[in-house]
Formats: structure tokens, C-alpha cells, sequence
């Protein structure tokens, strides 16, 4: 199997799992960058819970398809724009997870309140609820990442990426797990923030390539389990 029928398969495999966790719904898409400005995407009319690697296609980063059946998403600008912006990152998701579209719904700030919630803070907020269906939008939303690995998006959804899609898919997870837990202690009291000492050593501990792969592998036994 060569590299790009690898990355499919990767990209199947984390849609799957976010799908079945409840982060990414009907909509959303995951992308790896490849050489020559082209990236790997899944089609915008596939069944999210049943994808398969017939639904990625490769496109350039204006969106024409270069091999695969179907369209990209019309937000492939997204991708496309963050890839030109960030040398650094290899992978990209866009997802509309629930608890984090509640809080920049509610123009609630984003607190790390557990470890892992740390590795996404400070996090950015894009302050603009429409799609990143053009370059334009694009440009407003790598202004806001910056050099972050993620950001939210008011009342519509959350962006992360990574030097790969495994780190991508494990910040997409922490981050929402993070914003879950912020609203459920807020219904009880003040939620806990770490503070920066606490936050450094948190990011020191945790942001480790196999502590990525150990939750990745998490997620993936559980999907593995439902579908036996």
C-alpha cells in the first residue's frame, strides 16, 4: 500500500471516529496535505458514518479534483487556506462539535479546566458565524488561528490542525472534552482555570507523539467495538 492509500485510509478512519463520538455530524471534513499544492479530502456528499476511501478525493488547492469521484466540500477554502498560510501544518479538520459551538455561541470564553484542554489554549475566536466557502473567509480564519493549532468559530463550529492528522484528531477531542466539562462545572459553581504554571506543565507532559497515538488508538478501539 503506497503513502496516499495510507492517508485515505487515515482519513476514513478519523472521520469514523469522530462521527461515532459525536464531534463531527452530517457535515465536516478532514484533509492531508500532499506535495504540489494538492491535498487529500473527503467528497462533500458522503455519508460521514459510512465513508469509505472511494469518498476522498485529491484536489489542488483552488478546489479542481484531480483524482476521485465527486466534489470536495465547498469549504475546501479552509484547507486550502491554512495550508498556504502554515508551512508547519500536514493535516486539517473542521468539525461542529457541540459544546464548543455552545460556548462561542453563548460568547463564552474558552478555559483549559482539564490537562489535556490545555494544549488548544489560548484559543482564537473567528467572529463570524458564515462558511469558509471563499478565499476571502479563509483569509479571516488563518488571521485568527495564527500559529495556534485550533479555533473556534462563532455559532458555527471549530478548526485543528497538526504537523499531522493523528494530532489534529487528538486536539479536535481534547478541545471539545474540554468545552463539555467547562459548561457542566459552570452549572454548579465557577469553573476551575489552570493556571500558567499549571498550563506549563501540562503542555510539557502532554504534548507527546505517544500520548497522540495512545488516544488515537483509544478512539478507534471503541469504533472498532460498535461495528463488531
Amino acid at each position: 500500500m503506497n503513502q496516499t492509500s495510507d492517508h485515505k485510509q487515515q482519513i476514513v478512519r478519523c472521520i469514523r471516529m469522530l462521527e461515532h463520538n459525536g464531534i463531527l455530524d452530517y457535515n465536516g471534513h478532514a484533509s492531508i496535505r500532499l506535495d504540489g499544492d494538492r491535498m487529500l479530502i473527503n467528497i462533500g456528499s458522503c455519508q460521514r458514518s459510512q465513508l469509505t476511501v472511494d469518498d476522498i478525493c485529491t484536489i489542488d488547492f483552488d478546489g479542481n479534483v484531480i483524482e476521485g469521484n465527486g466534489k470536495p466540500p465547498l469549504e475546501f477554502h479552509l484547507h486550502a487556506g491554512v495550508y498556504k498560510a502554515r508551512s508547519d501544518v500536514e493535516a486539517v479538520i473542521h468539525a461542529h462539535p457541540n459544546w464548543s459551538t455552545v460556548l462561542s455561541t453563548a460568547g463564552v470564553g474558552y478555559i483549559p479546566v482539564y490537562a489535556q484542554g490545555s494544549l488548544v489554549y489560548p484559543l482564537p475566536v473567528l467572529d463570524s458565524p458564515d462558511s469558509i466557502n471563499n478565499p476571502e473567509m479563509a483569509k479571516r480564519l488563518t488571521d485568527t488561528l495564527g500559529d495556534r493549532p485550533a479555533a473556534l468559530m462563532k455559532a458555527h463550529g471549530a478548526v485543528t490542525c497538526g504537523e499531522s492528522l493523528v494530532d489534529a484528531f487528538v486536539l479536535m477531542n481534547y478541545l471539545e472534552d474540554n468545552a463539555e466539562r467547562q459548561y457542566m462545572a459552570a452549572q454548579i459553581g465557577t469553573p476551575y482555570s489552570f493556571s500558567d504554571e499549571e498550563l506549563m506543565l501540562c503542555r510539557e507532559k502532554l504534548w507527546n507523539p505517544n500520548l497522540f497515538k495512545r488516544t488515537w488508538d483509544h478512539f478507534s478501539a471503541k469504533l472498532d467495538e460498535a461495528s463488531s
